[in-house]
């Protein structure tokens, strides 16, 4: 299975450059092959992504803008139903693919099929998940409290200087 990821090389619109990359950056960090293919120099590629994008899912002028993305002939979606898909942790399902083990996708997928199978329970899943959010957010705390102090400590030590800077300047006149 090929993702196919329709942009356009020569965009004039920074939104739309910035999503492209969006797209283009997310798959290459999670490893999925994909073909890039511009719509700006390929009349062929164009036509092809005009006439495959369904028609409930083009805007009003009936053009759609890239990035589109399909897997193989199937439509995916656009910017934004990627968009929601990774802030859902479900961009393996958006594109038609199986979550590599151990990805939160795969998580939420096993969790689902044991809640299905009733091999487990909703209490007990939910167990498991609330105790390695909260220590995610503990160590997330800890690393902001860690941030903060050091921006105080910078702030004390900036402060004292100026007390030095001001004394010194009293003392002289």
């Amino acid at each position: 299975m090929v993702i196919k990821v329709f942009l356009a090389s020569s965009s004039g619109s920074t939104a739309i450059k910035k999503k492209q990359q969006d797209v283009v950056g997310f798959l290459e960090a999670l490893k999925i092959d994909y073909a890039p293919l511009d719509i700006a120099s390929n009349e062929d590629n164009r036509m092809w992504m005009r006439e495959n994008v369904p028609g409930e899912k083009k805007p009003t002028n009936g053009i759609p803008l890239p990035p589109q993305i399909f897997n193989e002939e199937m439509y995916c979606g656009d910017y934004d139903t990627f968009f929601e898909a990774k802030e859902d942790n479900t961009v393996y399902e958006f594109l038609g693919l199986t979550p590599p083990p151990g990805s939160k996708e795969a998580q939420q997928a096993e969790k689902a099929q044991k809640l299905h199978n009733g091999s487990g329970t909703e209490e007990d899943l939910d167990d498991d998940t609330t105790r390695k959010v909260a220590e995610e957010e503990e160590q997330e705390e800890g690393e902001e409290d860690r941030a903060e102090d050091d921006l105080v400590s910078e702030e004390e030590e900036e402060l004292r200087e100026l007390e030095e800077e001001e004394e010194q300047a009293s003392e002289e006149d």
